[in-house]
């Protein structure tokens, strides 16, 4: 991937819009940032991407992961076009954000792909063994420019597809719905034609979409990055005396087992000698999601899920995939006896998250959901969420906006209102029976437990969680 940043035109008025990108009038402030940013990273693409190169070529480097198949891979001289296309999208890009922040948050992660790439170019050099047949016309010649800066090496993770993933997401973020399948198929077609140019092997190709998906988690969407959490505590009691030490450990302790999680995924997937290439890179995608669910217990907090308006961000469901179909299976696992959501009230039901199907089938008018683990299911009525981290106990603050979503849906239309989370059992319980005693419909702790246990006996409401409804209640009245 050799041959950045030849665009970089001034924008007036609207912008691509014939492309179908929504964008605003440009401002003279984000035209200057994006700008400042490709002057930045067209210098540092070149000096880097260059050096790497070299100093392959200087090893004589010859490693590489092939796989058997792709012996079967056309070469497609036109797909040079696609390949390059992504240099005129790359400058573009910035022009679709709407203000300096977004700008920013765009360049830094293109910069921070290229940082990752870079070192594993270095850490983990890698050759290209096929050779190219010979081209003629104006697509060989669009091959000899690039062949003029680019070596067969920096293979995985493949810079091209980390960037693409990159300026595809920010095209398609603010495209129009006629167009959006249009840069869908752009996507593809460029994805396509890193192999059928015979620039990559196969394994670079995975690799390099998972370091473009990580850029998006780092550098989110309308919030900070979540690497600037929460901290290995907060939030996780915070305002319930001593629980919230407790707390912290407990989610250090939880952080630790899915680092070590991550860890075991690494060493069997390490470096495809135990069971080849091809499991190192099934392998290699829990370990990531482990290794991110871990983050979020030891410092990011329900953050680093991101889940915004019910529904996670691009970058979460496709990293943390492997991990949420597994707790998707523990959910249906532990509940497979007890299915069905419990009535705690005539309108207010308790029980696990449910599928859309399922939300059809028990007629629920609205759905409160506790889970950062997963997106709220789709309801035809009101889908409220409030996102919670499973197996620790929430903020106060949090506790209490749950509590506000519940009573603002028993108080709406809705006659059946579902709490849920991914078994019914925890957090579930600690919203219902604060929202009993703030109702007026229990007037201890105590009550409230027996009210919901009796109910769904499977529930947890141990010592720990009624501390934390007494501290609840106390926060409430100000003592």
């Amino acid at each position: 991937m050799g041959h950045l940043y030849r665009v970089a035109g001034q924008a007036r008025g609207r912008v691509m819009s014939e492309a179908g990108v929504v964008a605003l009038p440009a401002g003279g402030l984000r035209v200057k940032h994006g700008l400042a940013w490709l002057f930045l990273l067209a210098p540092l693409f070149f000096l880097s991407y260059g050096w790497t190169n070299q100093l392959a070529a200087d090893k004589g480097v010859t490693d590489h992961v092939v796989f058997g198949w792709e012996t079967a891979i056309p070469f497609w001289p036109w797909t040079i076009v696609p390949y390059w296309s992504i240099d005129l999208f790359y400058g573009l890009s910035f022009l679709t954000c709407r203000t300096p922040r977004e700008v920013n948050h765009h360049g830094l992660r293109l910069l921070t792909a290229q940082l990752i790439s870079i070192t594993c170019f270095v850490l983990f050099p890698l050759r290209f063994t096929f050779e190219k047949p010979q081209t003629d016309g104006i697509f060989g010649a669009l091959f000899e420019s690039l062949a003029a800066f680019d070596l067969p090496y920096n293979q995985a993770p493949s810079l091209h597809i980390s960037l693409l993933i990159i300026i595809w997401w920010a095209l398609v973020k603010r495209s129009s719905p006629a167009w959006r399948w249009a840069w869908h198929a752009w996507a593809l077609l460029v994805a396509v034609s890193v192999l059928t140019t015979w620039q990559h092997h196969f394994f670079d190709l995975p690799t390099g979409a998972a370091v473009g998906l990580m850029c998006l988690w780092l550098w989110p969407d309308g919030t900070g990055t979540p690497l600037l959490g929460a901290g290995a505590g907060a939030g996780a009691g915070a305002g319930a005396g001593n629980g919230h030490a407790l707390q912290r450990v407990r989610r250090l302790r939880l952080a630790a087992a899915y680092a070590a999680g991550s860890l075991l995924c690494l060493w069997l997937a390490w470096p495809g000698g135990r069971f080849g290439w091809g499991w190192s890179l099934l392998l290699g995608w829990p370990a990531i999601a482990l290794a991110l669910v871990a983050t979020n217990y030891a410092w990011s907090g329900v953050a680093g899920f991101q889940k915004r308006g019910g529904r996670q961000s691009l970058a979460v469901r496709w990293l943390l995939a492997p991990y949420r179909l597994g707790a998707w299976a523990n959910s249906r696992a532990w509940t497979w006896r007890n299915p069905e959501p419990s009535a705690i009230t005539p309108r207010v039901w308790m029980g696990r998250i449910p599928s859309g199907t399922e939300c059809s089938r028990l007629g629920l008018d609205a759905v409160l959901d506790l889970t950062a683990e997963f997106n709220t299911p789709p309801v035809a009525g009101q889908a409220l969420s409030v996102p919670m981290l499973d197996l620790v106990l929430p903020p106060l603050n949090a506790l209490d906006e749950a509590v506000e979503a519940l009573e603002q849906a028993v108080q709406s239309d809705a006659r059946k209102v579902l709490v849920c989370c991914a078994l019914g059992y925890g957090r579930s319980a600690l919203v219902v029976a604060a929202w009993l005693l703030k109702s007026g419909r229990v007037e201890s702790v105590d009550e409230a437990a027996e009210c919901i246990r009796s109910a769904r006996p499977s529930v947890v409401l141990g010592a720990a969680q009624r501390e934390h409804l007494q501290a609840w209640t106390a926060c409430r009245r100000g003592i």
